[in-house]
């Protein structure tokens, strides 16, 4: 069954597959949309934290209310209470409320999204500048495609009870990213860092929501404390194939 948060219009499904409507935000409808399931994979929710913990709250009571016996969650890398950056704090608390639900889970630490990461260098490269706060700190970078596979496979195996950090084949600095997205973009790419208040700043000034303006201020926090850098074989061990790499990403053709 695919549960989503509202109405997406979705391509055909395969015959198998249902799909049901539940906001994050109605525990009615999570209740409702998820009796008799066994396996809940879920994704996190988005927007402003406070938002983001209650929406968590509600689909993991709505779980255990209707008998869900095995929750593969999506978290972060860095996952925090102590992080500067929001989310990781939603991270944490999350991961609290599945070890105190009481049913079996697994927990997938994803690194940021290779696509998303790109997308914002893409948003505040002026002219060949990549203008961002990270300071030295390195990124796993982690292709979506790896991350939909590594849920895929947790889904289908036992609960673990624990954690898996999911992350690409390797940590880069943005001199590094640069580089890539030079050779890719056919023209000189050159890392600015700027400090957090100029990010913030030049940022706000293109009508960003200020919201996410803290948001990605708070996120290159931190990288900047290198809390996005390790590497593991996770993509390999629950998969079998290998995780993409940057290039690769860059490469592919972008929406």
């Amino acid at each position: 069954m695919a549960l989503a948060r509202r109405d997406l219009h979705l391509p055909e499904l395969p015959r198998r597959v249902s799909s049901v409507v539940a906001d994050y935000a109605d525990p009615r409808a999570l209740r409702a949309g998820l009796r008799g399931v066994d396996t809940l994979v879920f994704v996190s929710s988005d927007g402003p934290v406070a938002q983001m913990i209650v929406h968590h709250h509600n689909v993991i009571q709505a779980a255990m209310d209707s008998g869900v016996s095995h929750i593969v969650a999506l978290s972060g890398l860095d996952s925090d209470i102590a992080s500067p950056f929001c989310y990781a704090v939603g991270y944490g608390y999350t991961e609290q409320l599945l070890q105190e639900a009481g049913c079996g889970f697994s927990i997938a630490r994803a690194s940021i999204y290779t696509e998303f990461f790109l997308g914002i260098l893409d948003q505040l490269r002026v002219g060949a500048q990549l203008r961002v706060p990270a300071g030295s700190g390195r990124i796993s970078l982690v292709s979506r495609d790896d991350i939909a596979h590594c849920l895929a496979a947790l889904a289908v195996t036992p609960a673990t009870g624990g954690h898996h950090e999911v992350t690409g084949p390797e940590a880069l600095d943005m001199d590094m990213i640069a580089a890539l997205a030079a050779q890719e973009w056919r023209t000189p790419v050159e890392y600015v860092e700027l400090s957090a208040d100029a990010y913030s700043r030049e940022l706000a000034n293109t009508g960003e929501d200020p919201w996410w303006v803290y948001a990605y201020a708070s996120m290159f926090a931190s990288i900047r404390e290198q809390r996005w850098a390790s590497v593991s074989g996770q993509v390999t061990e629950l998969t079998g194939r290998h995780p993409a790499t940057v290039r690769k990403v860059l490469t592919q053709p972008r929406a």
